[in-house]
């Protein structure tokens, strides 16, 4: 292999000279790949070699360690540790340190890339351990190339998200900070190591705390951050700026005395800077500071009412403190918008809006005044910036302050921010509709249907056809307007029925416009599906005749996909049949829930039905592989069972390929698991008719179970399919019963740890709801067919698992819902008392107590453990006359 080459063709703009290049180095790493990082190491260290090669072959060594999945990543890091010679790893690392020195900073910049890979793998096993003190060394007596990358270097390992890694550094803090507070000094006189170092600092705060907590170290940590700000170069300026934003973040305790000292007057200084990215970030810092102090609002609200003082946290109320300064600020910079800026593109009149939504929240009606002040000082300007930061202005600050405080300022607004729909320019009219947008979603009770809602709608469908770059914002004002004016479920009729017909009609011409983009249509079809889901009963023929419109543009889609020439094509293309797709499912949920839907089942749906099929599995026909319209498909379909129950049997002989294929398929685990949903859904719904198919389910089901593919998120959904099925099939089940059982039991042997993480406490309580729901179903089953004589067996199991869920603090209300289920089919399903020395322990007794009298659960929660409670007391009262 000519190494050189094939790194330079790594680099090549050509996708398939670029993929064999790539092809290649994975071949030579698999034959020898001790000999392939000793190769590489030593192109990235030769001083003769162009730039760009040996840059590439840094990147080449960093992406031998590198790997997204979990696995994979433990995979290629074993292999460095077991499978390459402890002398050839030193001689990589050797190398690699050696051109951390090069005057050739790309090459650099790599090798600090693969030296952070290596100290990923090695740091967290106590190995190289002289790593972090030669980065010291080199900052305090290297020449500038080397300062600079072993202050990247730091910086890269710093970033880690690795969570081995993140707990070894803490370790290295001493090391870490004496390296880049040194760089990051205002003595340092050159600008890329000061820079480098400002930028590792940001990343190395999270694991200096035991130095942040040091008073001394502190205040000069902060000190040359501060300087930092003033530095004339922005990029460390930016940086600074950077390293105090995460600061207040992590620090928020420890800030009073600086806030007061200095960083009100910087932060304030650096938002006015004319470099934008330099008052982008300290306008973030703001941003921060509001998030903090909302954090610690509620969290002491949540501690006062568990009457928990020692977990309340300080609060400053630094926020309220600088409001009278730094609002001003923020107004005025609203002003600073960039006309041509792409939806996006996050610049600082956007990054300010963004702040004094969350200063509204954190100081409420304290907002008002300065707000108000620069909005009547602005609406009617003459320069369109200044309109238009008034009306972003007032739509930014309707989430924080009370609603009865907001309400007469709301009404007042309201006919002004519609008029400012028909501004003559763009950007103002795109404001209004986004801050009547808020209006809606935040302060709904102040629109009054007769007065507001039809001079609203019209406006927000004027704008619609106005300009498509107002799409987004009226689209997301209609959707909230609909939320608004949905009225209670099931009613015969709502605010919304009168325009109801006017408006689907509106979308529909919306979607079919020549100049609609993919984001418009997308938009109105998102529309059409919150008017249908808020509609009311009067509007449900409405519904019926849409569904045909739509049944129609979605068969036109289907020959489309022989006309697809790009990617571009494909994902335009299953956008729009996702999105129509979307409208059917819509409408099918809408009329099962409706009381209409009885009466018109004959004359609405069941006539459709067929075509519905029909259409639906022409379009999975025609779909590739690695599409998201499956899942829409899939969605609609078990909508579609759900609504014919029985009835849909007849389509199942045709159906049933796609919904194994997907089923198999655990490449896609999206697809997977809405097919594991829709066994559930089509079992419900067919009952005993189902039981053909079950052989085939329970197979791919188990597959699924014992495959490494899916993750442990997937387990409890197929544990509580095979509940579905048992209810299903009744007695018919025993076939499956004693593998089930044996799956239960296993899963009920995974357990957490109290100090486990978040992400597997979830999952443990989500498993055990799986099974539960399982054994409910299971033993509803077994009674119904006569069949308890299977269930005694797997009795004490099922107590072991109620008592650890008893005893363990981490339950959900579902989870006790489902034992309290458990625990009430098991005493009905033998009503002669056979177990009743189970259920006289006193927890049994108490874990029904603790759940019927928990005043935050549902009525269905506290009604089943009711309904559990009456079904123990007979099996005690049988188990007693038995004795």
């Amino acid at each position: 292999m000519n190494v050189n080459q094939v790194l330079q063709n790594t680099l090549s703009p050509d996708a398939s000279t670029r993929q064999n290049a790539e092809q290649q180095l994975l071949q030579a790493a698999d034959v020898d790949f001790s000999g392939y990082l000793s190769t590489l190491a030593q192109e990235l260290a030769n001083e003769q070699a162009q730039s760009h090669i040996r840059a590439a072959a840094g990147i080449a060594l960093k992406n031998s360690f590198s790997a997204r999945e979990y696995n994979r990543l433990r995979e290629v890091q074993d292999r460095w540790l077991q499978h390459v010679d402890p002398n050839i790893k030193k001689s990589v690392k050797d190398l690699a340190l050696k051109t951390l020195a090069s005057n050739d900073a790309r090459a650099g910049q790599s090798a600090a890339q693969f030296i952070a890979s290596i100290a990923a793998i090695e740091l967290p096993r106590d190995q190289w351990p002289e790593l972090m003190s030669s980065l010291v060394q080199n900052v305090g007596e290297g020449g500038d190339h080397l300062k600079q990358a072993s202050l990247t270097t730091i910086g890269f390992i710093c970033e880690t998200e690795d969570s081995d890694l993140r707990d070894s550094l803490t370790q290295h803090s001493n090391a870490i900070l004496t390296a880049v507070v040194q760089g990051a000094r205002k003595e340092e006189a050159n600008a890329d190591v000061r820079n480098a170092a400002i930028t590792a600092l940001g990343d190395s705060l999270e694991f200096v705390r035991t130095n942040f907590e040091n008073e001394g170290e502190r205040n000069y940590i902060m000190q040359v951050i501060c300087e930092a700000t003033q530095s004339d170069d922005p990029r460390i300026q930016q940086g600074a700026f950077g390293c105090l934003n995460r600061i207040m973040g992590l620090y928020y305790d420890k800030m009073r005395f600086y806030m007061e000292k200095a960083l009100f007057g910087l932060t304030i200084i650096g938002m006015k800077n004319d470099e934008e990215d330099v008052a982008k970030l300290a306008v973030e810092f703001w941003c921060t500071v509001c998030e903090e102090e909302i954090s610690i609002e509620d969290d002491n609200a949540q501690a006062a009412a568990e009457d928990s003082a020692e977990l309340s946290r300080p609060h400053f109320y630094f926020t309220r403190v600088a409001y009278q300064e730094v609002v001003p600020v923020l107004l005025e910079l609203l002003t600073k918008q960039d006309e041509d800026a792409t939806d996006d593109e996050y610049n600082i009149s956007r990054a300010a809006y963004q702040c004094l939504q969350l200063y509204a929240q954190a100081i409420g009606g304290h907002i008002i005044p300065p707000v108000l002040t620069f909005v009547e000082s602005n609406l009617q300007h003459e320069s369109w910036h200044n309109r238009d930061a008034a009306v972003s202005a007032f739509g930014a600050i309707m989430e924080g302050p009370e609603e009865k405080v907001l309400d007469p300022l709301v009404k007042q607004a309201l006919p002004v921010l519609i008029d400012m729909m028909n501004d003559s320019v763009i950007q103002v009219k795109d404001s209004a509709a986004y801050a009547l947008g808020r209006i809606c979603e935040s302060v709904p009770e102040s629109i009054d249907p007769k007065e507001h809602l039809p001079p609203l709608i019209s406006a927000f469908f004027s704008g619609l056809s106005s300009n498509p770059k107002m799409a987004a914002s009226c689209c997301w004002a209609l959707m909230n307007l609909a939320d608004r004016f949905a009225g209670d479920p099931g009613c015969q009729e709502n605010p919304l029925s009168p325009h109801f017909q006017d408006s689907i009609t509106h979308l529909l011409q919306v979607t079919e416009r020549g100049d609609a983009d993919n984001q418009l249509r997308t938009a109105a079809y998102e529309v059409l599906n919150s008017f249908v889901t808020n509609s009311a009963i009067d509007s449900l023929p409405i519904i019926a005749t849409l569904s045909t419109v739509i049944l129609e543009r979605l068969d036109k889609t289907v020959p489309m996909q022989q006309q697809i020439v790009s990617v571009e094509d494909r994902l335009t293309l299953e956008e729009m049949q996702t999105s129509l797709t979307s409208v059917l499912l819509v409408g099918l949920l809408v009329f099962k829930v409706g009381t209409y839907f009885a009466d018109r089942l004959e004359g609405e749906i069941r006539p459709q039905a067929d075509r519905i099929m029909v259409i639906l599995l022409r379009v999975l026909g025609a779909v590739g592989s690695k599409s998201s319209v499956p899942d829409t498909v899939f969605a609609t379909i078990g909508a579609l069972s759900n609504a014919l129950e029985t009835d849909f049997l007849a389509y199942m002989d045709a159906f049933i390929p796609y919904l194994y294929n997907a089923l198999g398929n655990q490449d896609e685990p999206g697809l997977c698991a809405m097919a594991i949903g829709l066994v559930s859904d089509i079992s419900r719904s067919l009952g005993e008719k189902v039981q053909p198919y079950c052989n085939d389910f329970m197979n791919y089901l188990l597959s699924n179970l014992r495959g490494t593919h899916l993750g442990n998120q997937f387990k409890p959904a197929i544990l509580q399919t095979f509940g579905d099925i048992a209810q299903a099939i009744g007695g018919h089940f025993d076939d499956y019963l004693s593998v089930v059982a044996q799956v239960l039991q296993q899963a009920a042997s995974v357990t957490v740890q109290p100090d486990g993480s978040y992400e597997l406490i979830d999952y443990v309580i989500s498993l055990r709801e799986g099974i539960m729901d399982a054994w409910g179903g299971i033993i509803i089953a077994m009674k119904a067919s006569g069949k308890t004589n299977l269930l005694p067996p797997y009795v004490d199991s099922i107590f072991q698992l109620l008592s650890i869920v008893f005893q363990d603090q981490n339950r959900s209300e579902n989870l006790l819902r489902s034992a309290m289920g458990v625990i009430g089919d098991l005493a009905d399903a033998f009503p002669s008392g056979e177990y009743s020395n189970y259920y006289r322990v006193d927890w049994v007794s108490q874990m029904i107590k603790e759940t019927r009298g928990n005043r935050d659960f549902s009525a269905r929660t506290t009604d089943t453990a009711r309904w559990a409670r009456e079904q123990v007391k007979r099996q005690t009262m049988q188990g007693v006359q038995q004795m």
